[in-house]
């Protein structure tokens, strides 16, 4: 891939980081309180995925080595709401 192609993947995982905040933002405000509506994992994931793409293609350390870790935390979160969920559909 190009140099363009690789701006456009750090750009749009960039973007996909920052939407997660203003979903979280607006429910929060629909509801009146903090939430961390499920959403907001999933935004996470996918741009890490692209950050973390685009930390690899840069061969920057740092930046991987920062979202490789937040992806791990990402998906432990979904898990955590899954079981949290099932638990409920039990009792």
């Amino acid at each position: 891939m190009n140099e363009k192609t690789w701006l456009i993947i750090g750009i749009s995982g960039q973007f996909l980081f920052s939407i997660r905040f203003i979903i979280q933002w607006i429910i929060s405000e629909i509801k009146k309180t903090s939430v961390i509506p499920i959403y907001f994992w999933y935004f996470s994931i996918l741009g890490s995925i692209f950050l973390l793409s685009y930390a690899i293609y840069r061969k920057d350390m740092v930046f991987i080595s920062g979202q490789s870790i937040g992806i791990l935390i990402y998906f432990r979160n979904l898990i955590l709401l899954k079981r949290k969920n099932n638990e409920s559909v039990n009792c």
